[in-house]
This record gives structure tokens, sequence and C-alpha cells, in this order.
């Protein structure tokens, strides 16, 4: 009778040890907003360091080249860090950008000239405005507090990326997404129609409403113009 007291008294000892764990696995699995965000704001960091390359190597204007490398470093080091939170939470990244990326990479390797500006500057634009929509989203949303402060991280960087990109479209005369009375993009409804840097092929927030900007062919292309404020 003993021994079999003795057996439930292990028996609870090692279920006492075994839940905190199990609990704390429980509350380390993110949540879809974080995990989607996480993968969503790599597959953006991928784009911006080819594309920051390819304004180095193609760009017309020295504006385009200065930008361009400023891009992708400040891309480079943002991308540290999402590597490092989605370890330590178990969240596999993407390898590559999204297929509307890419869409938009295939189309500036085949540009040149003035033609190579307009577009990387009209494409990196729209970009930065799912960007931002995308982060602001995480931080009033995600629950995941690592995440959270990430975006938190972000933010800031990928406005003054906006704002500097909004001050060389204006030099250029390139058309921008209309910005809010705080300067920055707001949160809106629909996506884009053409490929555009910020897509991610997950279900993280689309942009604002859309406007017709001249595109680098002559066309026109929608890019997202967020809501007034």
């Amino acid at each position: 009778m003993l021994g079999i007291k003795r057996l439930g008294l292990l028996a609870a000892l090692v279920l006492v040890g075994i839940a905190p764990a199990t609990a704390a696995q429980a509350a380390a699995q993110p949540s879809t907003q974080d995990t989607q965000y996480l993968q969503a704001v790599h597959q953006v960091n991928l784009f911006e360091i080819t594309a920051g390359d390819l304004a180095q190597q193609k760009g017309q204007n020295q504006g385009v080249k200065d930008l361009g490398a400023m891009l992708k470093t400040d891309h480079t080091q943002l991308d540290q860090t999402v590597q490092q939170t989605a370890s330590q939470l178990g969240v596999e990244l993407p390898n590559e950008p999204s297929a509307d990326q890419q869409a938009v990479i295939d189309q500036l390797n085949n540009a040149s000239g003035a033609e190579f500006d307009r577009l990387w500057v009209t494409s990196e634009l729209a970009g930065h405005v799912q960007a931002i929509q995308a982060t602001q989203t995480e931080i009033s949303q995600g629950s995941e507090q690592s995440v959270v402060q990430l975006a938190q991280t972000a933010l800031p960087i990928l406005q003054a990326h906006y704002d500097e990109l909004v001050q060389l479209a204006n030099q250029l005369g390139i058309p921008v997404p209309q910005a809010s009375a705080s300067g920055t993009p707001s949160p809106g409804g629909t996506g884009t129609e053409s490929p555009a840097p910020g897509g991610t092929g997950t279900e993280s927030p689309a942009p604002g409403g859309t406007t017709e900007s001249p595109a680098p062919g002559g066309g026109t292309t929608e890019t997202p113009a967020p809501t007034e404020s």
C-alpha cells in the first residue's frame, strides 16, 4: 500500500514538473498575426536589399543611388532582428521575396535610365505604404511582445524611408500617394492592381485605396493611396 502511495506521489511530482514547461511552450506559440507579420516583413527586407543593389547599379539619378544604398543598409540590419525573433519563436521564414515582389525585381532588371528611376521610386513608394500599414496593424493587433516591439522599431525606419522617397519623387516629378496629415500613409482597404514590393502572399493587411499614376512605360499603374486622417 505504501508503495502505491509513493508511486502516486512521484507521478504527481512529475506532472508538476511537466505542467509549467508545457504551459510555457504553449504561451510561446506566436499568433497567426505575429507569424504572418514576421514572414511578410522578412520578404520586404529581402526585396529591399535586392532593390537597393539595383538602384546603386542601374540608377541614373544620384539620389536614387544614394537612397538605394540607405535602404539596403537599413533593411539588412532590420532583417537581422527579424531572423533572430523568428528563430526564438520557431517561425519558419521564406527563402525569397514573394511572387509580386519578384515581378517588380524582374521589371527593374529590364528597365534602364530615367525609366528605371521612375519605376524604382514608384514601386518603392507603393511597397513602403504596404509595409507601414502592415507594421501599424502588428503594433495594434499583435499578441507576442517581441514581435510587437520589432514592429515598433521598424515603423519609424519605414516612415523615414517613405519621407525620403516622397522628397526624391518630387525632385523627379513622380506622382506620390496621398499622405495623411501626419505625413505618413494611413491604413485603408483594397490592394494594388500591379505587383508591389509589399506583397507577401500572406493574409497580411492590404494597403489603402488605389490611385492611378504614370508608369515608366507610359501607361498607368495603380499605387496605394492612403486615406486622409
